[in-house]
């Protein structure tokens, strides 16, 4: 009797499981497939998901996210959430720009689409990638309370981390995928601060669980002091301030550049200002297409109350780009506790070196906007790479102990910095990672990229690693595709770079 009932309960369990075999299963949601780009022609090479997350339904505060699959194994790849910076911008820019599956090409006409090409070191050739638009009046997210727009870091990363879990609720197929979250510039606010919400739920069993595995940060702003004191080395390192001039400001200022206390301190840090006034900050090897005003705005910037502070801009080089705005401060401006002014509050003026001409008209295009489900112009009149609509505070402080918190509980951390960077140069990154007091397991070496030294690199034990980008100005991909995409394949798949 026994056994015959063993038996009956077997063959329930063989029919059960073969009856959820045939069932469909939960998967993204149909209404936020994208199913063709204009610009682009041919099959897209892997699926796109646009759309909203609704992280308030009082205040009808709405996150835009463009979602693109792994050209690989999208099943078992790694999903990653890309932030750019600002703070203010969309992470549009990282999509345009910099690593996402499209290269675009201007149009000859103006007012005509760019043409897009597959680009060969997209980052969705190894990763599915979200590309979120954070906060609430950024890009294409929007909130219906415009109290919203009053913002700052904490309420920030607390509305991503809704973002994150209701995704994953409407996207659950990807649970099980290893997740990491990066970003560069200001998001070396946003990204740990982030990460650090995300374990605070994990610990507390919030649900649904999010594999969460490590995270990334290019050129981020960390600490006023580490930041802030970053320049005067990197520019006597690299030839531009004389050893007489660099003896004198150390002697003068005692090593405290990002807050001068005496008037020979500044006066020496203004000699610093004038010899470096005509460089691209964003690459120092890079030409400079317009008259530079970076003395204006760092002094500007400095003589302002803590309180007070805003990004730094300047042009780009490539035939594509001719702005970089709110992507870092101005020099010798690090992250500071407060609000982060607009630029006509910084110079009484509009910002230099506006014209995005690529991703502005392509994002603003009708048939761009309907495709990829962005809202109607009544809730987002118009995309901007970055706005001026938020009030801003940085209430968060110092990244250093966020980093310590994640990196103490096993998850893995990747630091990397283009080297050419004036803006947030690799001195202050370099130094404040060697200040997390962590054991060298892997001491200072060349990476290696295409057969060529691509950079260097120094790995600390807790899995955290400091990594340099030979020859990259402020945003990595964007400058060197092929090193970046290198990197990000061996960092997510836990290999040595």
């Amino acid at each position: 009797m026994m056994v015959k009932s063993c038996c009956s309960m077997c063959l329930c369990l063989v029919l059960l499981h073969i009856l959820l075999c045939f069932l469909p299963t939960q998967s993204a949601p149909e209404s936020a497939i994208v199913t063709q780009v204009p610009g682009f022609s041919g099959s897209l090479p892997s699926k796109h998901y646009a759309g909203y997350v609704t992280v308030d339904e009082s205040h009808g505060r709405n996150l835009y996210y463009y979602f693109v699959e792994s050209e690989s194994k999208p099943s078992e790849d790694p999903v990653v959430l890309w932030l750019n910076g600002g703070p203010g911008c969309s992470s549009f820019d990282g999509f345009v720009y910099e690593h996402g599956p499209f290269n675009f090409e201007a149009a000859k006409t103006k007012g005509d689409l760019p043409t897009l090409h597959v680009n060969p070191y997209s980052w969705s050739k190894v990763s599915s990638i979200i590309y979120l638009d954070s906060p609430a009046g950024v890009g294409f997210s929007y909130s219906e309370n415009l109290t919203d727009y009053f913002t700052g870091d904490t309420k920030t990363a607390t509305d991503s981390h809704t973002f994150l879990l209701k995704w994953f609720e409407l996207y659950p197929e990807f649970r099980s995928n290893p997740f990491f979250i990066a970003g560069e510039s200001y998001a070396g606010v946003y990204v740990p601060t982030l990460a650090y919400e995300v374990v605070k739920g994990i610990d507390a069993g919030v649900e649904p669980k999010l594999n969460f595995k490590g995270y990334m940060v290019g050129n981020g702003v960390t600490d006023d002091q580490f930041d802030g004191n970053a320049l005067v080395p990197f520019v006597h390192g690299m030839g531009i301030i004389s050893d007489d001039l660099f003896e004198e400001v150390n002697r003068e200022c005692n090593g405290n550049f990002y807050n001068p206390t005496s008037d020979n301190c500044s006066s020496k840090l203004s000699k610093v200002d004038e010899l470096v006034d005509e460089l691209n900050i964003y690459n120092i090897l890079e030409p400079c297409y317009h008259g530079t005003e970076a003395e204006k705005i760092t002094e500007s910037y400095i003589k302002m109350p803590s309180s007070f502070r805003k990004l730094g801009e300047t042009e780009r080089p490539f035939p594509v780009r001719k702005r970089m705005f709110g992507r870092a401060w101005p020099l010798r401006a690090p992250v500071r506790d407060g609000i982060v002014p607009t630029w006509p509050q910084l110079l009484k003026a509009s910002p230099p070196c506006t014209d995005d001409v690529v991703a502005t008209t392509w994002l603003n295009n009708e048939a761009v906007r309907t495709a990829i489900h962005a809202a109607q112009k009544s809730l987002v009149s118009s995309w901007e790479l970055c706005t001026d609509r938020l009030s801003f505070d940085h209430d968060t402080g110092s990244m250093i102990k966020y980093h310590k918190n994640l990196t103490s509980k096993g998850y893995r951390a990747l630091i990397f910095s283009g080297d050419h960077d004036m803006c947030v140069p690799f001195t202050g990154s370099q130094a404040w990672t060697r200040s997390m007091g962590y054991k060298i397991v892997d001491e200072w070496r060349p990476w290696s990229s295409n057969g060529q030294v691509a950079g260097y690199t120094q790995g600390y034990d807790k899995n955290f690693t400091f990594l340099t980008v030979k020859g990259s100005g402020h945003t990595v991909p964007e400058y060197k595709p092929r090193e970046a995409l290198d990197f990000y394949t061996r960092f997510l798949a836990g290999l040595p770079i």
